[in-house]
């Protein structure tokens, strides 16, 4: 819990900065939320964006940025979206987390475009320092 709070106000600095209310969510090795956060004014509707971006970064231990690049159409993934009663995401801004060089977790963002998304989903893992 201690880490998912750092991951998360890690985010919530890299969201300050670029002027966009987030919606941020840690998963744990399982993809069983942890902890969530809605900034003020953060879109409702991101909240479960956040929360499965999360969990699909854990669950197939990759971005969802790299994920959604073999979730194309003509690409082995392609479909796969709709597994898992809907929760994978296939864009950008999702993240897992890793220590020791094992994943242990995730992390997702939603609230902006999805490269903002990704810049601050990338700044929130970034606090323990593995990527």
């Amino acid at each position: 819990l201690a880490d998912a709070k750092r991951i998360i106000a890690a985010g919530e600095t890299a969201a300050d900065k670029i002027g966009i209310p987030y919606n941020l969510a840690v998963v744990d090795a399982g993809g069983n939320l942890i902890a969530h956060v809605r900034m003020d004014g953060a879109w409702l509707g991101s909240i479960d964006i956040a929360v499965h971006k999360a969990w699909t970064a854990r669950a197939f231990d990759m971005s969802t940025e790299d994920l959604a690049k073999m979730a194309q159409s003509g690409k082995p993934l392609f479909g796969i979206d709709s597994t898992n009663h809907d929760k994978v995401v296939i864009f950008g801004g999702g993240v897992p987390i890793k220590s020791g060089g094992a994943v242990i977790g995730g992390v997702g963002a939603s609230g902006g475009t999805v490269d903002q998304d990704v810049e601050v989903v990338e700044a929130a893992a970034a606090v323990l320092g593995e990527a």
